[in-house]
């Protein structure tokens, strides 16, 4: 019987995780690059965001996405306040959504509570971040178009970023469940 070389060498396996990391942080980047236009702002499709699913299945993909947000985030127009508070939205709510379901087997089930803890906890914190950036008057930060305090700025970010976020995540849910049929993603 042969061994996982991966159980013979645990660099291996290290350098098999760092490997996965870098791929998924740069098809992250590379995908929300190519789509820049319409990857920033208060109402956006990041196509990309439908990678978050992957960390259901393996805690790399944690690290993975949020560095690939920090690198596609290098050209957003709110600038250091993306690069920080988009990062840290990102590993939160990948990380919540591995904590969630590291114990789910069904691919369905894992992508469903990805999309909530995603469209819900993570969106927040994006509205959030938005209502920060206007109301400090950060370079690149855009009006809400709410007329009302600081909850009605957020909840308008909020709505304004749901739509494109959801379709991502479905398209994102789609391509990740094929995947997940053919590829083990939690090695």
């Amino acid at each position: 019987m042969q061994k996982n070389p991966t159980q013979t060498n645990p660099s291996i396996g290290q350098v098999q995780n760092i490997t996965m990391i870098a791929v998924i942080a740069a098809v992250y980047a590379a995908i929300t690059f190519v789509i820049q236009p319409f990857a920033f702002g208060p109402v956006q499709l990041r196509a990309s965001e439908g990678l978050n699913h992957l960390a259901a299945w393996n805690k790399r993909y944690i690290i993975a996405l949020g560095l690939g947000v920090f690198i596609a985030n290098l050209v957003s127009p709110l600038g250091w306040i993306d690069w920080i508070f988009g990062t840290m939205g990102t590993v939160v709510m990948t990380g919540i959504t591995y904590l969630v379901t590291r114990r789910v087997k069904h691919a369905v089930t894992k992508i469903i509570i990805s999309s909530v803890v995603v469209a819900t906890i993570g969106m927040a914190i994006l509205a959030a971040e938005f209502t920060l950036a206007f109301n400090i008057g950060a370079s690149g930060a855009f009006p809400s178009g709410s007329t009302g305090g600081i909850f009605a700025q957020w909840l308008a970010y909020y709505l304004s970023v749901m739509p494109g976020e959801v379709a991502s995540l479905i398209a994102g849910g789609i391509v990740i469940y094929a995947l997940s049929k053919i590829v083990d993603l939690s090695k």
